[in-house]
């Protein structure tokens, strides 16, 4: 490795070439530090990191409301159930197996409330990838607490249409689900804008015909307009009054890093669809 006259090593591009006519040959090297251009690379990539991220948060931040409301749920249950331990033992005979029924179910409830958090805390981690062996149908399913009080709170339908037997494929779960989200909650937010009654959010799984593993985030909102489908990808390319344009650059940068593709195409008849392709894995030779 190279070092400066302090000692420090540093990074070079080397270039070698030949010198003509000469006999024996001989040989001429340009070395080049390119500190700055590896320093400059190294900042991207904490910036990128950085951007996906606040990325992650700004998607829970926007569903937020509905989690609010999925957690109620079971802790309103716990509390019913509590309050009926708490009558039934204060009888002069209580009935234990109704007490043991009761606390059964606050149990349940427990786990319930407890899973939604745990996936929460999952998609906001700030980790590096760190991919897995994973089977992309339960990567999408777990995700429907998360979604679910959200259509339903909006009045719009969600529904999978996952294929069976699909191949097992390397992801990591958090970032692949913090795709998902993102691509559900714009679904969500089109058809929202576009004052789509009876909107539909679906997300289904296939094997294509290359075996490449799909997942598409179809709606039957509004669609992308002409003047803006080729550059929705880009940063800070948004179509809501609010929005920050970095939601889908994130996903294609995810999706890039796990040697996958996102793309976009018009729904048929109408809405949007985002389509997600990732390699299976390969067969391991016996």
């Amino acid at each position: 490795m190279p070092r400066r006259k302090d000692g420090s090593v540093f990074p070079v591009q080397l270039a070698v070439g030949v010198v003509p006519n000469c006999d024996p040959p001989r040989f001429v090297g340009i070395i080049h530090d390119i500190s700055l251009q590896r320093e400059e690379e190294e900042n991207a990539v904490r910036l990128q990191e950085r951007l996906t991220h606040v990325g992650r948060l700004a998607t829970i931040g926007e569903i937020a409301s509905g989690i609010a409301h999925e957690l109620n749920q079971p802790l309103a249950a716990i509390a019913t159930y509590a309050h009926a331990c708490d009558r039934l033992l204060g009888l002069r005979e209580p009935d234990i197996a109704e007490v043991q029924g009761a606390l059964r179910e606050i149990a349940g409830q427990a786990v319930r409330a407890g899973d939604i958090i745990r996936r929460m805390r999952s998609l906001a981690r700030a980790d590096e990838l760190r991919p897995g062996v994973a089977d992309i149908n339960s990567v999408i399913t777990e995700l429907t607490d998360l979604i679910e009080p959200d259509t339903k709170a909006h009045g719009i339908g969600y529904r999978l249409q996952l294929a069976p037997n699909l191949p097992p494929v390397s992801v990591d779960r958090a970032q692949i689900q913090q795709v998902l989200l993102n691509l559900v909650r714009n679904a969500l937010e089109s058809i929202e804008l576009g004052q789509v009654d009876g909107g539909e959010i679906v997300v289904g799984t296939r094997r294509t015909d290359e075996g490449e593993v799909e997942i598409a985030v179809s709606d039957t909102g509004p669609g992308v307009s002409d003047h803006i489908a080729q550059r929705i990808f880009d940063p800070f390319c948004s179509t809501k009054p609010a929005g920050t344009g970095l939601g889908l650059a994130i996903s294609r940068t995810i999706v890039r890093a796990h040697e996958g593709t996102l793309e976009h195409r018009p729904n048929d008849p109408v809405g949007a669809r985002f389509i997600v392709k990732l390699s299976p894995l390969r067969e391991q030779p016996a």
